[in-house]
């Protein structure tokens, strides 16, 4: 895998990491560079959603699928892109449903770390992917490690927001027993921000003012979206 984890999540991932199943995905990473694959992120920023949110600063979950595919696009947190990289569609959706929530108007970039930094973990289900091959990397070894990522946040005794958006993200987080057992997060679900599902129950969700009212009600502080 190459990337180190940060000290904050070591407690939480180390024993994930020291499975076969994991020393595995590590060893097939290599092996597909050498071969000559190009992987997005590139190496450094594949662990930046636990680098810029650490474990005890998490106040609000939103799960993906697997990093952007396109060259310059990935970079370690899910629905983000760098600055100065074209917005991509989900993101503008999502974009658009934080103007008619909270009235914010649509931001010029799609760079999303400002999010990170105040407790939002970005967090994408495959923390790689070959370039213009979605969803290649799934099923390699990275659910392990994610799932035991949103485990350690949902065994907290402090009330977070997790953020579900698609079926995919549903399924990942029905893995975790604190949240299925109705624990004190706040779990919100809808549609998926993409184009093609946007409209069946994203739009109009209202995550954003929902999260934060809930993040006030129990003392944690809103997110300056």
């Amino acid at each position: 895998m190459a990337d180190t984890v940060p000290d904050s999540w070591r407690a939480a991932l180390d024993p994930v990491l020291a499975l076969r199943e994991s020393r595995r995905l590590g060893g097939w990473l290599r092996a597909e560079e050498e071969r000559g694959a190009t992987i997005y992120p590139p190496k450094g920023s594949r662990l930046k959603a636990l680098e810029l949110t650490p474990l005890d600063a998490v106040k609000v979950v939103i799960l993906g699928q697997d990093p952007y595919h396109g060259p310059g696009q990935a970079h370690g947190l899910c629905f983000s892109v760098p600055d100065g990289v074209p917005i991509p569609p989900s993101l503008l959706n999502v974009y658009k449903e934080l103007e008619s929530d909270l009235g914010i108007p649509r931001r010029s970039t799609g760079n999303l770390e400002h999010w990170a930094r105040q407790g939002v973990l970005l967090l994408n289900n495959s923390l790689t992917v070959e370039a213009g091959r979605a969803g290649s990397h799934a099923g390699k070894g990275w659910d392990a490690i994610t799932d035991a990522a949103v485990a350690a946040v949902a065994e907290r005794e402090l009330p977070s927001v997790f953020i579900l958006w698609g079926s995919h993200a549903r399924r990942k987080a029905a893995s975790v027993p604190q949240l299925a057992q109705g624990a004190s997060h706040l779990v919100l679900t809808s549609a998926h921000p993409s184009p093609l599902s946007a409209h069946s129950g994203f739009f109009g969700s209202k995550p954003f003012s929902k999260a934060n009212a809930f993040l006030e009600a129990n003392g944690r502080g809103a997110i300056d979206w």
